[in-house]
């Protein structure tokens, strides 16, 4: 009779278990979608489940690692995006269901002038100048989130700066330099405006 010890038995049971997985048919596995979408500009075409969150698409599939992932509930802002320039949680949408928009990362806000080099956005310089970052986690989610609001209103007060990036989380700069950030990017925007 063998005798076989705890340490060998849960050994013995882990390697059938890879062994059963590794076994598996096909079938098994979810079946994988060609997703095409426009992202930063450019048209992008990849392999994905349908259930595949736009955000997870970004990162793993597209290598763009500039939105962050956080609670994964849409609650913290970090994976925010600008789908056709409205600022989205990309951990509430399919990647299937961004296929007909035009979809703007963190990356693709800096504009890209005639020599081909880009040049920061005016919400990225007014992060810089105004010290709005720390750990930068959720700077993606700030940047793209205030982008977007910009457009909309493009000479905000201190009270609107704060109502615009209230659904946002920070857990490190306690908010004052991000809504200088506001204002700065602000003036930074109608600066390059008169100068264009």
């Amino acid at each position: 009779m063998i005798e076989l010890t705890q340490s060998q038995l849960t050994q013995s049971q882990l390697t059938q278990s890879q062994l059963t997985r590794s076994q598996s048919t096909d079938t098994d596995a979810e079946p994988l979608l060609e997703i095409v979408m426009r992202v930063n500009g450019v048209m992008h075409t990849a392999m994905a489940p349908a259930r595949r969150l736009l955000s997870d698409f970004l990162r793993h599939e597209l290598r763009l690692t500039g939105t962050h992932v956080g609670c994964e509930h849409g609650v913290c802002g970090a994976c925010t995006v600008l789908v056709d320039g409205a600022p989205m949680r990309s951990c509430l949408m399919f990647a299937v269901t961004a296929q007909d928009y035009e979809i703007t990362t963190v990356e693709g806000l800096a504009p890209v002038e005639g020599t081909g080099v880009s040049t920061m956005s005016p919400v990225q310089q007014a992060f810089i100048e105004s010290h709005g970052l720390q750990c930068g986690f959720c700077t993606p989610g700030f940047l793209t989130t205030i982008t977007a609001y910009l457009q909309e209103n493009p000479e905000p007060t201190e009270a609107d700066a704060r109502e615009a990036i209230s659904g946002n989380l920070c857990r490190c700069t306690g908010y004052q330099n991000i809504v200088k950030a506001v204002l700065r990017a602000a003036e930074i925007t109608q600066e390059r405006g008169a100068g264009a």
